[in-house]
């Protein structure tokens, strides 16, 4: 794992393979690791041993070169595709070069302007996680993904009604501070304007102050009584109550389980590891399904900084293929979610792990400022 500060931390998901301890390899084979992923990173083809001598700028011969890659890949670092080709990293590899090698690259400040002049207090809280999946699927041109938010369970504050057309009325919603709702409910008949400030009046004596939950349990208990012993008003509003929380709540639980957005999907289809229809559509299939993303993002709620799943290490076979990158995202220090990205094993992490990190702590900003 990486931490917020771009230093090195010790990694407890892993694929219960041995891994190589960095002190068996010494410096200069380190190099050669190093060199060997940045460049597989860049350029996505087996790196030969000349190209990588004059790369690493060592002068070494070729014979000295193949004799380490012998011995990284003995020891589970890097393969060779073919038999006369060069090498590439394995998982381990990365993980080593993650977590021992890496070196972050800081994002720019016209970047980070870029990535702030999105994120606004102005926008609310769905638009603030589509467009940090997308600022997210832009920069790095991978798939963007941000966990919604946990909130605090929705307090109704107020309801208002609003006559329309051909048995339709206008419900207006208020929860907690500064949340507000439209619905448009059907009735049974039509009522008319001060018919449904009366019912308006009669629900937020009731019910104001009091969250979701506890409004559907009463409405639903009120359903249970004898309707004999309710007057026309008490029935009506009961009736049009039920309608608004139970019958048309759907997805309004602010304290629901959690979901996520993704953006950028079909960015993989671009990345030549990836182009295996078969692969492919596995993988989609996951995103489409959602609950094995959802419980990986778990994973990362309670974690400290940056976290990277590599491959296997995942737990998902969709994703043995793919890297995941993700960071918690907070506010008013309590952690609301997780974002970050997917893509192929071969990404430029420098690059990615700033971008992820930053967009977290700017949406964390923006989500204090709302508050």
């Amino acid at each position: 794992m990486v931490n917020n500060g771009g230093e090195p931390a010790v990694s407890d998901q892993t694929n219960n393979e041995p891994v190589a301890d960095e002190t068996i390899i010494n410096e200069r084979a380190q190099l050669l690791l190093k060199t060997l992923i940045e460049r597989y990173i860049r350029e996505g083809q087996p790196v030969g041993s000349k190209a990588l001598a004059q790369d690493a700028g060592l002068e070494l011969s070729s014979a000295t070169v193949r004799n380490v890659m012998a011995d990284l890949e003995r020891l589970g670092l890097v393969s060779a595709p073919h038999t006369s080709a060069g090498r590439v990293p394995t998982e381990q590899g990365y993980r080593m070069f993650i977590d021992n090698l890496l070196t972050i690259k800081p994002l720019a400040s016209t970047e980070v302007q870029t990535l702030a002049s999105t994120l606004t207090p102005q926008s609310d809280v769905s638009q603030l996680v589509e467009s940090a999946s997308s600022l997210l699927s832009g920069f790095t041109q991978m798939a963007g993904v941000v966990m919604l938010p946990t909130q605090k369970p929705a307090a109704l504050r107020q309801i208002e009604f609003l006559p329309l057309s051909e048995n339709r009325v206008l419900t207006i919603l208020v929860f907690n501070e500064k949340d507000v709702q439209n619905r448009v409910i059907h009735t049974s008949r039509t009522y008319t304007l001060p018919e449904l400030e009366h019912i308006a009046n009669y629900l937020n004596a009731q019910f104001m102050g009091r969250n979701l939950n506890t409004v559907r349990h009463d409405l639903l208990k009120e359903m249970e009584n004898a309707q004999a012993s309710m007057d026309r008003l008490m029935r009506s509003a009961i009736e049009m109550a039920h309608k608004v929380f139970v019958e048309d709540s759907a997805g309004d639980d602010a304290g629901s389980a959690q979901d996520y957005v993704m953006a950028g999907e079909t960015n993989l289809m671009d990345y030549e590891e990836m182009a295996d229809v078969p692969r492919l559509r596995q993988l989609f299939d996951a995103f489409s399904e959602k609950q094995g993303i959802l419980d990986l993002l778990d994973k990362s709620l309670h974690a400290q900084g940056v976290q990277i799943f590599i491959g296997h290490e995942s737990g998902y076979e969709a994703l043995d293929n793919c890297s995941v990158v993700t960071t918690p995202y907070s506010a008013n220090d309590e952690v609301l979610g997780v974002l970050g990205v997917i893509g192929p094993t071969r990404m430029a992490y420098d690059r990615i792990i700033p971008v992820v990190n930053v967009t977290a702590k700017l949406l964390g900003t923006v989500l204090n400022q709302r508050n």
